[in-house]
């Protein structure tokens, strides 16, 4: 077990360097290839050709490719400092750089929206996972019966509406039209029952899209391992059937819902998108929206690499729970 997760460790700290190195190129070698000049966009389009001069020397734009990719490794880890024009300015690990257009450092403005990007992803993972594989194992047991179908058939909404859609029309029944629900955040320190009233919304609302495609594979998977050898075996011994599906099916039918949950919580770590958009969170997923109109490129980077490392998280925290779940991924 322990060699495994070492080994499980090792890749994933060369993935990280990898994504480290592609991302830099993305952002830093590729807009220079296409001739674009990245000192200019932090100066502005007005600028002085002495402040864009004074700009690059800043950042170390004219220094070689290999000392801007460990400058750029090295604020990562233990912190930056950046000196031209006659200017000094330490960015504190990890370093990011500083905005384009408000020059803030940029992981202080990231780590104050990650909580409500946190908060939004984990509420909405509890519930896509408790009756998204609910519902999943009830069509598979009751095959071709009507919660089968009509299961099938709400999955298949789920999948096809567009958040946008479905967040806007439950804005205007609950919110608007009954007045049921206030959809306005509010931070957990300040009112837990303001902050879970806000958040109510929004949880259902990406739930739904991601608990239809969690059903959806659930039941298949269920269906494939409920005519296996092995549940035929159990059922003959005459174990109790919510024995045999509780402790014998349902182990294997979480090996892909697992999987789906590392790479699904991991990239809405990164930002919800549409949902922060469509109840106007203060989250990492508005916030790169805002960077992309603003051609905010230190933000989008930022944005980049923690989604990147939540996905390689999540994915260590899938790999550990193989382990538990599959005494043959411990062998291996």
């Amino acid at each position: 077990m322990l060699a495994y997760l070492i080994r499980r460790l090792i890749a994933a700290a060369v993935m990280l360097v990898v994504i480290v190195l592609v991302v830099f190129s993305i952002f830093f070698l590729v807009p220079k290839w296409a001739g674009v000049d990245i000192a200019a966009s932090f100066v502005g389009k007005q600028a002085d050709p002495a402040a864009v001069e004074a700009v690059r020397e800043k950042l170390g734009l004219g220094d070689p490719i290999y000392a801007q990719v460990w400058e750029f490794f090295k604020g990562l880890f233990v912190g930056r400092t950046y000196s031209g024009g006659g200017d000094v300015t330490h960015c504190a690990a990890p370093c990011f750089g500083y905005s384009f257009r408000s020059e803030q450092a940029v992981w202080p403005v990231l780590t104050d929206r990650f909580p409500v990007t946190l908060e939004l992803a984990l509420g909405a993972a509890v519930l896509w996972l408790v009756f998204g594989v609910a519902a999943g194992v009830l069509s598979a047991l009751k095959r071709g019966s009507l919660w089968d179908r009509g299961a099938m058939v709400v999955a298949l909404a789920g999948v096809s509406l567009p958040i946008y859609f479905t967040g806007l029309l439950s804005l205007a029944i609950f919110s608007y039209g009954l007045n049921w629900i206030k959809a306005e955040y509010v931070p957990i320190e300040q009112n837990f029952t303001g902050w879970f009233g806000g958040m109510i919304l929004p949880w259902i609302t990406l739930a739904f899209l991601y608990a239809a495609m969690y059903a959806r594979i659930t039941r298949a998977t269920m269906l494939e391992i409920l005519g296996e050898d092995y549940i035929r075996t159990a059922r003959a011994k005459g174990l109790r059937e919510r024995v045999v599906i509780g402790k014998h099916a349902m182990r294997s039918t979480m090996t892909p819902v697992l999987t789906m949950l590392g790479m699904d919580l991991g990239a809405l770590i990164g930002g919800a998108v549409l949902t922060e958009t469509t109840f106007s969170l203060p989250g990492l997923g508005q916030k790169v929206l805002d960077a992309i109109k603003n051609q905010d490129l230190p933000f989008i980077l930022g944005v980049t690499l923690i989604t990147s490392l939540a996905v390689i998280v999540a994915n260590l925290v899938v790999d550990f729970l193989y382990a538990v779940i599959d005494p043959r991924v411990r062998l291996a």
